[in-house]
């Protein structure tokens, strides 16, 4: 049985977290699509400054990262309100989950990942995207998986995409029918 939600409930908010190349935007793009959520990607809340360090093969420092997940977290807060909200966001570190936790206590994160190899040749074939190959180790080297506690999933990219959309779309659908 599907949760009912009236005008003044609190939707579910899911990040759709990962390291760079995994597929975050087409993914939650794709889902909000077609269940009719509500859509946050995360880049779109960068300040130039962060755009440029990433776009010039230089990682973010946590200082640089967390004004942004201040941000973002704000703005699912008040599109929560509206509907089911898929937020994309790298969330790596569990003080990065933690911090969107700060305003989103009940987030869910959907992990999406794969090898280094796999994600790096992902990475090769796409076109106008600000963050280079060269970040995406440090990127591994930065990344916590979900810890115990943590609401959440992790969704392996490397059977494709539309195993990939049915795994994500069974857990949202599992999490909002509970």
């Amino acid at each position: 049985m599907r949760k009912t939600f009236t005008k003044n409930s609190l939707y579910p908010v899911y990040v759709v977290m990962g390291v760079a190349g995994t597929g975050k935007t087409t993914v939650a793009k794709a889902v909000a699509e077609k269940q009719n959520y509500l859509f946050l990607e995360g880049d779109d809340f960068h300040p130039p400054e962060n755009i440029e360090l990433m776009s010039s093969g230089r990682a973010l420092t946590d200082a640089k990262r967390l004004p942004w997940l201040k941000e973002l977290s704000s703005r699912a807060v008040v599109d929560r309100h509206k509907g089911t909200v898929l937020v994309t966001c790298s969330a790596l570190k569990a003080i990065y989950r933690d911090e969107i936790r700060k305003q989103v206590p009940d987030a869910n994160f959907i992990h999406l990942h794969g090898s280094f190899d796999y994600i790096a040749k992902l990475m090769t074939q796409r076109e106008d995207h600000f963050m280079p190959v060269s970040l995406l180790q440090s990127q591994f080297d930065t990344l916590e998986s979900l810890q115990k506690g943590e609401h959440g999933t992790l969704v392996s990219i490397e059977n494709g995409f539309e195993a990939v959309m049915s795994e994500v779309g069974a857990y949202i659908n599992n999490r909002t029918s509970a």
